[in-house]
């Protein structure tokens, strides 16, 4: 009877253990979080003291649920909170989302090739999505970790580049159109902007867009938020449009919602 009982227990305790509902155990925030994200993350610097607060409540969500794991590299806590970062840069302005599409991230050491290769030549991808084996997992280069979030006016950081890419596969199609941050009234001028700027980009016009973002709609639409919250004022004074677009997607003091920015 005893022995019942207690195999009864261990299968109560398997079942609440795996209840989806359970929360996790939080990761600890190393204690000098808010110097280093003051130091390396201008999108946190602007925020007020409230603004600060909840960004760092939610990197410290994103960390307990996704774990960060280095590929020939150490992992330090400046990496983990760049990482956490770009996640949570683009869905700011939005407190109940969270990536359901992503479990690990791989840090490797330099760049590599797209059959996720480390040694040999064509080694120029810095940052991916992976895909089949590698589903619910990215990979990003150190380097291009810790350059996405040095300070400058280049416009690019690969995190963010590729986190955009999740939120743009939340709705099930890659395709540039973020059908979760984007009213429907608002997607075929959104398709017909992106196409007719697309081409024009590939007739050598509209230079200061990196043009890797005339590779397809997917990529214009990662390019383009790099841009946006890499250097808005430009985007702002050369493509009124496409920032507006993407003030309503992600919300910005011009957009729909409020960030807490000040």
């Amino acid at each position: 009877m005893a022995g019942i009982l207690i195999l009864i227990g261990v299968i109560i305790l398997f079942i609440l253990l795996k209840q989806p509902g359970r929360k996790k155990e939080l990761y600890q925030l190393p204690a000098n979080t808010d110097a280093l994200l003051l130091e390396h993350v201008d999108f946190y610097r602007d925020l007020d003291d409230q603004g600060r607060a909840s960004f760092r409540e939610r990197v410290q969500g994103f960390l307990s649920g996704v774990s960060v794991t280095g590929i020939g590299t150490e992992v330090e806590d400046l990496d983990r909170l760049l990482i956490a970062s770009g996640a949570i840069i683009p869905i700011f302005a939005f407190p109940g989302w969270q990536y359901n599409n992503i479990s690990e991230v791989l840090v490797y050491k330099d760049t590599f090739s797209s059959d996720y290769r480390v040694e040999g030549d064509d080694r120029s991808v810095l940052g991916m999505v992976g895909d089949g084996a590698l589903n619910r997992q990215m990979i990003i280069s150190k380097p291009s970790l810790r350059s996405s979030f040095r300070r400058g006016t280049d416009g690019h950081n690969t995190v963010i580049h590729e986190f955009v890419h999740l939120i743009d596969k939340a709705d099930g199609a890659v395709d540039g159109i973020p059908e979760y941050l984007l009213a429907k009234p608002y997607i075929i001028p959104w398709v017909r902007r992106m196409r007719d700027t697309i081409a024009e980009m590939r007739r050598n016009r509209n230079r200061d867009i990196d043009p890797y973002g005339a590779t397809n709609e997917a990529e214009f639409f990662a390019v383009m938020a790099e841009y946006f919250f890499e250097r808005p004022e430009m985007l702002k004074e050369r493509h009124p449009e496409l920032y507006e677009d993407l003030a309503a997607m992600f919300g910005t003091p011009e957009g729909k919602a409020d960030t807490g920015r000040g």
